[in-house]
C-alpha cells in the first residue's frame, strides 16, 4: 500500500509541538509506524533541521532513550486573539515564544462590515514586517468571539463575508493556511495542552472576559457539541433581572457577571459619589479601566473588591450548574479576568458552596490559570498545529525518502 511520507512527517512535527519532547518509541506509537520507519523519518527531519536531539530520558531499567524536540525556529505561527473591541497579533515559534512584540489595535466587531478586510491587512502587514517568508509559516490561527462554524470557517455573529468563508478570504489575501475557532474554545485548548488542564480528563475552562465563555474538556478532549457551539456559558438564562443581553434574550449570566458590567458599575459608582480611590474611568478603554479596577482591588479598595466579588459570585452560580451537569474534576478561571485571582475565586467558591450538592462540589477543584490573558494567543497557535496534518508544508521531493520507505511497513 502506498503512503504519503509527508503525512507521517507532519504527525511527528505536530506531536513534538504538542508534547515538546518525545522518544522514538513514543513517536512510533503516535504516528502508528514501526520503530524502523520512525527512526528514518526522524533522521530526515534532523537532516533538514526540523528536529533536534535533546538528550536522554530517565532510565526505567534499560538503555536510556534519546529524546527529540522541534527546532523552535524552523516553523512559525501567526497567532491572532480577538475580542469584541481589540485584536492582538503575534508571530510565535514552535516553543510558543514571541518573535516580535504583540501588535495590539482597536477593531470593533459589532456592525462593522470592514472588520474582516482590516484584519486581513493587519495580519499581512505583521508578516511582511517580520521578514519571514510565507513558506516558513505553518499557518494562521485566529480566536474570535461569536458562533463559529469551524469546518466552514464562518462566524455567524461577526465578520460578515458575503457568502465566503473567513478562512478562504484571508488565505486568498496572504497565501497561508488559516484556521478559526471560538475564543473560549481556543483558551480551553491552550489550558488543555500547556496549562492547568494538562493531563486532566474532565475540566471546565471559564474564559472570563467581556463575555463569560466556556471550554469543555471531556475524557481528555475538547468537546464542541453537535454543531460546534458548545460552551455558550454567557447566555445561560440564569436571572430574572429583565436586562437585555446583546444576544436578544434577557437574564443571561453575562448581564450580571461580565467584565463589561464590572467596568460599567465602576463608572456609575464614580458618577454617584461612591467612596473609592478609582478616578476618571472611561468606557471607551475597557482594558485599561479594568486593569485600574484590579489594581485598586489589590490595594484594598473596598468598592473595587465588591465589584469583582459580585461578578465572581454570579459566575459561581453558573459554575454550580456546570458541576451538577458535568461533574468535572477541575474548573479553571482563565482569560483576561484571571488576573483578578483570589478576588474572583473566593466569592465563586462561596456560590458553589451555596448552590451545589456538597458531595459533588467537594470533588471539584478551582484553579486560576497561569496563562491568563495570553491563553488565547497560545491557543490560536495550538489550533494551527492541531490542523497541521491537513496542510503539507514540505514537498516529498525535498524529503529525499528512500524507496523502501514508500510502502507501508
Amino acid at each position: 500500500m502506498k503512503i504519503t511520507i509527508n503525512v507521517y512527517k507532519e504527525r511527528i512535527v505536530k506531536s513534538l509541538y504538542l508534547k515538546k519532547s518525545l522518544s522514538c518509541a513514543e513517536l512510533s506509537k503516535r504516528i502508528e509506524k514501526s520503530l524502523h520507519v520512525t527512526t528514518q523519518l526522524l533522521n530526515i527531519l534532523a537532516a533538514e533541521d526540523y528536529v533536534i536531539e535533546t538528550g536522554y530520558a530517565k532510565s526505567t531499567g534499560g538503555r536510556k532513550p534519546v529524546m527529540y524536540a522541534l527546532n523552535p525556529n524552523v516553523l512559525y505561527v501567526v497567532s491572532v486573539a480577538m475580542d469584541q473591541f481589540v485584536t492582538r497579533i503575534a508571530i510565535m515559534t514552535m516553543n510558543n515564544e514571541l518573535i516580535t512584540p504583540v501588535r495590539i489595535f482597536e477593531l470593533p466587531l459589532l456592525n462593522n462590515d470592514q472588520a474582516l478586510s482590516i484584519l486581513a491587512e493587519k495580519i499581512k502587514q505583521e508578516i511582511d514586517s517580520s521578514g519571514i517568508p510565507n513558506t516558513k509559516f505553518a499557518g494562521i490561527g485566529i480566536g474570535m468571539p461569536g458562533f463559529i462554524d469551524v469546518k466552514r470557517g464562518v462566524n455567524h455573529t461577526y465578520l460578515p463575508t458575503a457568502g465566503r468563508s473567513i478562512t478562504e478570504y484571508i488565505n486568498e489575501k496572504i497565501k497561508i493556511p488559516v484556521f478559526i475557532d471560538n475564543d473560549s474554545s481556543i483558551v480551553a485548548l491552550a489550558e488543555l495542552q500547556f496549562g492547568a488542564a494538562c493531563n486532566t480528563k474532565n475540566a471546565m475552562i471559564v474564559n472570563v472576559g467581556w463575555g463569560i465563555g466556556l471550554g469543555v474538556v471531556l475524557n481528555g478532549e475538547l468537546y464542541r457539541g453537535h454543531n460546534g457551539f458548545a460552551g455558550e456559558f454567557s447566555h445561560i438564562p440564569l436571572l430574572f433581572n429583565g436586562k437585555l443581553c446583546y444576544c436578544g434574550k434577557s437574564g443571561c449570566l453575562e448581564t450580571e457577571a461580565s467584565l463589561v458590567i464590572v467596568v460599567e458599575r465602576a463608572i456609575e459608582g464614580l458618577r454617584t459619589g461612591q467612596v473609592t480611590r478609582l478616578k476618571e474611568l472611561s468606557v471607551n478603554d475597557l482594558g485599561k479601566t479594568f486593569l485600574e479596577i484590579i489594581k485598586a482591588a489589590q490595594e484594598g479598595d473596598q468598592f473595587a473588591i465588591s465589584l469583582l466579588s459580585d461578578s465572581g459570585y454570579m459566575i459561581g452560580r453558573g459554575v454550580a450548574i456546570l458541576i451538577h451537569i458535568f461533574n468535572p474534576e477541575l474548573v479553571i478561571l482563565s482569560g483576561r479576568g484571571a488576573v483578578a485571582g483570589k478576588i474572583l475565586v473566593t466569592p465563586l467558591q462561596l456560590a458553589i458552596n451555596e448552590f451545589c450538592i456538597p458531595s459533588l462540589a467537594e470533588h471539584t477543584s478551582i484553579k486560576i490559570s497561569a496563562l491568563g490573558d495570553e491563553a488565547e494567543l497560545i491557543g490560536a497557535a495550538a489550533l494551527v498545529m492541531y490542523n497541521y496534518e491537513k496542510d503539507t508544508k514540505l514537498s516529498a521531493a525535498k524529503l529525499r525518502v528512500p524507496k523502501k520507505m514508500i510502502s507501508a511497513d
